[in-house]
C-alpha cells in the first residue's frame, strides 16, 4: 500500500517459509525438454529470487535457464516507484527489457490466465499450461508442459538465426498439491 513502510523480504520468507518444498521432485522429463530446446530460457517469476532458485534446485532446473527476473529485479531495493508485479502490462515491458527479447520472437509459458493475456497485450507468443482449453490471448493450450514437444515441435525446428526466446512463468513448474 502506498504510504506505508513494507518489508518485502519479510513478507516473501513468511509466504515462502511456509512451503513444503519437500514435496517438489526432480522432474527429469521437463529438464531433458528444456535442454534440448535451443533457445534462451528465462524464468519470470512474481516470487523473490530465493523461492525460484530453491524451486529450481528442487526439480532439477537449476541450470536449464539462462536468468531470474523476480521481484528483486523489477523492484530494486530502496525504489519509490510502485511495485511492479505480473500480471502488470509494465511488469511484462520491464521484463522484455531486462532479458533483451524481442516479444514477437518470444513465447510466454504461463499458468494464469490473466498473466498470458497481458503477455499478448505485451507482444509475445503466449502458451497457457495447465489447460486443455484456450483462454483470451493465449494461442496455445497445453494440459501437462510435458505435453510441448508434441503441441510445438517448431520449437526444435528453428533456423539458424531465427531462434524465438523463451520465457517461463516459473508458476509453471512449482505447483505443490499439500
Amino acid at each position: 500500500a502506498l504510504g506505508y513502510e513494507f518489508d518485502n523480504d519479510e513478507f516473501h520468507a513468511y509466504v515462502h517459509g511456509r512451503l513444503p518444498y519437500e514435496k517438489l521432485k526432480q522432474d527429469l522429463v521437463l529438464r531433458n525438454l528444456l535442454l534440448s530446446m535451443p533457445q534462451r530460457k528465462i524464468i519470470f517469476t512474481n516470487a523473490d529470487h530465493a523461492h525460484a532458485v530453491e524451486v529450481l534446485s528442487r526439480l532439477g532446473l537449476e541450470d536449464c535457464f539462462e536468468g531470474i527476473i523476480c521481484f528483486e529485479t523489477l523492484n530494486p531495493l530502496n525504489s519509490y516507484r510502485q511495485i511492479l508485479c505480473k500480471p502488470s502490462v509494465e511488469a511484462f515491458e520491464a521484463a522484455i527489457r531486462i532479458a533483451n527479447v524481442d516479444p514477437k520472437k518470444t513465447i510466454f509459458f504461463d499458468d494464469s490466465v490473466r498473466n498470458i493475456a497481458s503477455g499478448k497485450v505485451a507482444g509475445f507468443h503466449t502458451v497457457i499450461v495447465g489447460r486443455s482449453d484456450l483462454v483470451p490471448g493465449a494461442d496455445h493450450a497445453l494440459n501437462s508442459i510435458h505435453n510441448i514437444r508434441e503441441a510445438l515441435p517448431e520449437i526444435w525446428e528453428v533456423e539458424e538465426g531465427n531462434q524465438q526466446q523463451m520465457i517461463q512463468s516459473l508458476a509453471v513448474e512449482a505447483t505443490v498439491h499439500a
